[in-house]
């Protein structure tokens, strides 16, 4: 019995190391598995990192080498060209009524890039911006700062009438001011901004949204002023009317004056003459008496002959 029982526990502990071996050769098989899963799952996302950062690499010199080959102008106008896209892809939404169209006009010396501009139904000017857009090269030498262009851009919009200047920029890239969002100005130049190409569409909202709040404001004030350009128009007419009205009447008087002195010229012309023909009527009127008073007894008074002549001429009548 006691061999019996001792056989028993030794077929039970065989069993159970039996038992325990198959299940740790299970989990070791397990763990191999688990261990080769995790192999090729870190060898897949090594392989998968590995493809994507050489595929970032090859993207950012593939716009390195674009940017090496633009010009610096050619830059800019990619740059311009972004901000057009963008602003006409919404033009016919929300911006129907604007103008928004490049600055091509230099008469003033400079000029900016693009100008926009909406007014209401009455022709009141809601809002103008002046925008400028700048970049540059990532191999430039001597890089550009946004405040090189600022005095310029103030220029820019004063010469052109516009409300807000803007400065769209691309320059001094790791700059966590000009990174931050919409960077004012004001202490520097009145209403300008600077402000990345993403937040351009942003900007026109944002400043269109509070001029329109404005707007009855602005309207009243053109009234205001329309009316004061009246009444300035017309003291000027009447400035003008008694500027040109004292001059005529001092060429007239003068003129009246003038054909008054010819007139008296004229009198005394004919005063003078008067006399004169009254002296000529006195001298005939004693001419004529002299004439009745004339007879041959004095034509021939000490003149022996003539008394002798007419003494002849009365016998042989």
């Amino acid at each position: 019995n006691i061999d019996s029982s001792n056989t028993e526990q030794e077929l039970a502990v065989t069993k159970a190391v039996s038992t325990i071996k198959t299940e740790r050769d299970g989990l070791a098989t397990q763990l191999q598995v688990k261990d080769s899963e995790q192999t090729v799952l870190v060898s897949s996302l090594n392989d998968k990192h590995q493809s994507e950062l050489t595929s970032k690499d090859e993207l950012i010199e593939y716009y390195k080498d674009l940017k090496a080959k633009l010009s610096t102008k050619m830059v800019g106008e990619t740059l311009e060209q972004h901000c057009e896209t963008e602003f006409d892809k919404l033009r016919s939404v929300a911006f129907q009524s604007a103008y928004f169209e490049k600055d091509n006009d230099a008469s003033g010396g400079t000029k900016g890039d693009y100008i926009f501009r909406e007014e209401d139904t009455d022709g009141n000017e809601i809002i103008s911006i002046m925008f400028d857009m700048k970049n540059e090269n990532d191999e430039t030498a001597t890089k550009k700062k946004n405040e090189d262009f600022l005095s310029k851009l103030d220029s820019d919009r004063n010469n052109k009438n516009c409300e807000y200047a803007v400065l769209v920029t691309l320059l001094e890239a790791d700059s966590d001011l000009y990174n931050s969002g919409i960077v004012d100005m004001s202490h520097e130049y009145p209403k300008m901004y600077v402000i990345r190409p993403q937040f351009f569409i942003p900007m026109i909202s944002l400043l269109r949204n509070a001029a329109e709040s404005a707007l009855e404001y602005k309207a009243e004030l053109a009234l205001v002023k329309a009316q004061h350009v009246e009444v300035a128009d017309f003291e000027e007419n009447m400035d003008t009317f008694k500027q040109g009205f004292s001059r005529n009447y001092d060429l007239a008087s003068r003129q009246f004056q003038k054909a008054v002195d010819r007139i008296d010229e004229a009198i005394d012309d004919l005063e003078r003459t008067k006399t004169e023909l009254n002296k000529s009527a006195n001298n005939l009127r004693l001419a004529n008496n002299k004439l009745e008073d004339l007879t041959i007894k004095k034509l021939t008074r000490g003149n022996p002959t003539m008394i002798a002549k007419f003494d002849e001429l009365g016998s042989g009548k």
